[in-house]
């Protein structure tokens, strides 16, 4: 059964392809609709939390990549992926053969076993759970489901308790606050399960397969990354061979970095 899919910006430019971010959903992609118009970029994002957990580690990441080659008609595609999204747009780009013709890490998320971050990251207890007990995190994050169900903005302001650098402000904007609690619904409904393997996945040994990717990518991280520490990029772009460029922004964290990297991105993707 074909996966579902969002699609935002142009009906018929070329195509981009955004991995949001855990939690997330599809719905996150909307702030690429307007700057896509602009440039002649359609933007589609797989509502991947959707693929049945069964299916999992290359066989998802396979899966994935069959999809977009599916819905581009064999084409060739751009990635954006966003926090953990990033991980899995990385990981999907080496079952893409020279399907993806760039890619963009947005707040990206490095692996844990490539450097000291833990103490630093706003996700630390989650992630230790995942690694530690994967039963137990599975049954936390059921209740976090219940939670954004029950009560969606409990869960806003668990997920921002500590936000940092222009995140505040962010924090502090209704429409933000709208589209995210929007967002994090979307992922808890029926998609628990989708959501825990990719943070399982994470949280699994994954450096050695940055040497695989070649494909021409670019970094775009907030200096006040609370999420993925600024650490975080320095790494992948030491570690990934096709790294050719990398934009830090001052005074911005996880979420507001990737609302200032919106424009530039598709203004790159626009002039290629």
């Amino acid at each position: 059964m074909p996966l579902k899919f969002s699609q935002f910006g142009s009906d018929n430019g070329r195509m981009v392809v955004y991995f949001h971010g855990a939690p997330g959903a599809p719905e996150e992609c909307s702030i690429f609709d307007l700057q896509g118009k602009n440039h002649g970029l359609t933007f589609v994002c797989l509502d991947r939390f959707s693929v049945d957990s069964s299916i999992n580690g290359d066989a998802y990441y396979k899966l994935l990549a069959a999809e977009i080659s599916r819905i581009a008609s064999g084409k060739q595609v751009d990635f954006v992926g966003f926090s953990i999204g990033a991980f899995i747009a990385l990981q999907t780009s080496r079952y893409m053969a020279n399907g993806v013709g760039s890619l963009h890490l947005v707040s990206a998320a490095a692996p844990l076993e490539s450097g000291n971050y833990l103490d630093a990251m706003a996700g630390k207890q989650v992630f230790m759970l995942a690694k530690a007990a994967p039963a137990i995190f599975i049954l936390l994050s059921y209740w976090q489901g219940l939670l954004a169900r029950l009560s969606p903005n409990a869960v806003f302001r668990l997920l921002f308790a500590s936000a940092a650098g222009e995140d505040k402000a962010l924090v502090a904007d209704r429409e933000f606050r709208a589209g995210t609690t929007k967002v994090l619904k979307a992922c808890f409904a029926g998609r628990v399960r989708g959501y825990a393997r990719d943070i399982g996945l994470y949280v699994q040994p994954w450096k050695t397969t940055l040497a695989e990717v070649s494909v021409n990518t670019h970094i775009w991280h907030g200096a006040e990354d609370n999420w993925s520490p600024p650490l975080m990029a320095e790494y992948l772009k030491s570690a990934i061979p096709g790294c050719t460029s990398t934009t830090i922004f001052n005074g911005l964290s996880h979420y507001s970095c990737l609302y200032q990297a919106v424009p530039g991105i598709c203004n790159l993707l626009g002039k290629a």
